[in-house]
């Protein structure tokens, strides 16, 4: 079905190559700034835990998690976890990553409202990432959007579906940038790196936000060619 469609092969093709070299990236730089310490030798944890105290933000936990670039902030926990690479280090990189996870912090402290739709959205992103794909097959088997009402109906559900998980990563990008403008202004005005460090605390965060990039840019690719092959757009397709 797909699999034989050269044009879901090329589409297929584009969003594996953009994860692939998103992600070496983002891990090759992330390398590169993790040999370079700061001259006030504070790990990741102590200056997340820092910075935490600076906005008051009393009631988020720092912890170490296994894995690399596992960092994360659980806004239901009010846990912020970060990899060992990052809680033990007193690298440029590590610093970086964890004030971006106090980023998000601070958003939920303060209500961001994106923070808080992509919250809510998440279980839609995950119905939809897990039936969306089986109900697109049903209404092409049935011949999508000119196979009559049940298949024109089926088609536009998958479709929506899967159009939110595509959604989901799209709010995800403001929430990611944001959280990293806030990360080099709590690094910047509290002191904790200098100017050259603070450079590349910057490279990694904006390498690890083209990862988001990339996922954001799939997903609508796949989106539009689920659309264009089931007909809702560009006229039927056989």
């Amino acid at each position: 079905m797909f699999y034989f469609d050269p044009l879901y092969l090329l589409v297929l093709g584009i969003t594996i190559g953009l994860g692939a070299l998103t992600s070496m990236l983002v891990k090759s730089t992330f390398a590169k700034y993790s040999r370079f310490g700061t001259q006030r030798r504070m790990t990741g944890a102590q200056v997340a835990r820092e910075i935490l105290r600076r906005n008051d933000i009393y009631d988020v936990k720092v912890e170490r998690v296994a894995g690399t670039l596992s960092d994360h902030y659980d806004p239901r926990g009010r846990v912020l976890r970060l990899s060992q690479p990052v809680y033990d280090s007193e690298s440029m990189a590590a610093v970086g990553v964890a004030a971006h996870e106090v980023g998000h912090a601070i958003q939920h402290a303060h209500g961001y409202a994106p923070l808080q739709f992509r919250s809510m959205w998440v279980p839609m992103a995950g119905i939809g990432s897990n039936l969306g794909w089986f109900v697109i097959i049903a209404a092409l088997m049935l011949g999508g959007g000119h196979g009559g009402t049940l298949a024109t109906t089926l088609a536009w559900v998958g479709v929506g579906l899967f159009g939110c998980t595509t959604l989901f990563t799209l709010i995800t990008l403001p929430v990611e940038f944001d959280a990293s403008r806030r990360a080099l202004i709590q690094l910047d005005e509290g002191g904790f790196v200098t100017e050259d460090e603070l450079r590349g605390s910057r490279k990694v965060l904006n390498a690890a936000a083209l990862t988001y990039v990339a996922a954001a840019v799939s997903s609508l690719l796949m989106l539009l060619y689920y659309a264009y092959r089931l007909g809702l757009i560009g006229g039927r397709r056989d």
